[in-house]
């Protein structure tokens, strides 16, 4: 007997909601006329960065993968996918009854191996015996995500972390206060406090093992967690690190996207 031949559509898959597709689509819709829907591209870029499939390996039930790859790259060019994360961490405050802009952040960054045949903008991390990538990442006090960069793993905390100072000088007009680990207190400090912030170092004793919460900085772990939960970041398989912050931005997208009220 034949085995019969499956059928997937759009039911398949996790939809976007109503109040989901109006905060993506007043970003992304410019008014006109096209072959395909642009909040079905979205779904599909969503799609591949939760489970990690490959872009030739994407449902039918999408519009055809070069389209949904032209997007992405296209939005990764335009800051598109920067405009969505931005409107969508200070909808989630807003949501918290919190200021729209932070007071006071935290930084860390997390290295992963990279995957075969990926060779720029590589390098070993030799205090964590990781050949690949460096995750930057600074949050506000609810772990959303207000700077992002990725770098070398062989390319310093300090030096590295520095790419999230102007970006956190654009997202919010309060700052006053980062917090980090030793390894920001040298060049890292310097150049914070030619924006007039102060850096608060913390550090667990040395006498202690494992996972110790921090004040002030468990946050950012706990945001690093939470990428967990998307298999195309359980390493770094994109060419460029371009790419790679792109893919960063959806994962986060995507869980804000969760919370927004229905």
């Amino acid at each position: 007997m034949p085995k019969k031949k499956l059928k997937f559509t759009r039911q398949h898959f996790c939809a976007l909601t109503t109040a989901q597709r109006q905060v993506i689509k007043e970003i992304i819709d410019n008014g006109r006329k096209r072959k395909h829907n642009l909040l079905e591209v979205v779904q599909a870029i969503l799609r591949i960065t939760r489970t990690g499939l490959q872009w030739r390996n994407l449902e039918g039930a999408y519009p055809p993968w070069p389209v949904v790859y032209y997007y992405f790259r296209k939005w990764q060019a335009d800051g598109t996918w920067a405009q969505v994360l931005t409107a969508l961490v200070r909808k989630e405050r807003q949501r918290q009854k919190r200021e729209e802009q932070a007071s006071a952040v935290a930084v860390d960054s997390q290295s992963v191996k990279k995957a075969s045949f990926i060779s720029l903008e590589t390098g070993i991390d030799g205090g964590k015996n990781v050949n690949g990538r460096k995750r930057h990442l600074a949050v506000d006090t609810l772990g959303l995500p207000l700077a992002l960069h990725v770098s070398s793993a062989q390319e310093h905390d300090g030096q590295a972390g520095v790419e999230l100072l102007w970006q956190l000088e654009q997202a919010s007009n309060r700052l006053t206060l980062i917090r980090a680990d030793q390894a920001y207190s040298g060049y890292f400090k310097d150049c914070a406090q030619l924006y007039e912030w102060s850096v608060e170092i913390t550090q667990k004793p040395e006498s202690q093992r494992g996972f110790v919460p921090q004040k002030g900085r468990w946050q950012v772990e706990r945001s690093f967690a939470w990428l967990n939960f998307f298999r195309r970041l359980s390493k770094d398989y994109e060419k460029t690190t371009a790419s790679s912050l792109c893919f960063l931005q959806l994962a986060f997208i995507d869980m804000l996207l969760a919370r927004v009220p229905n």
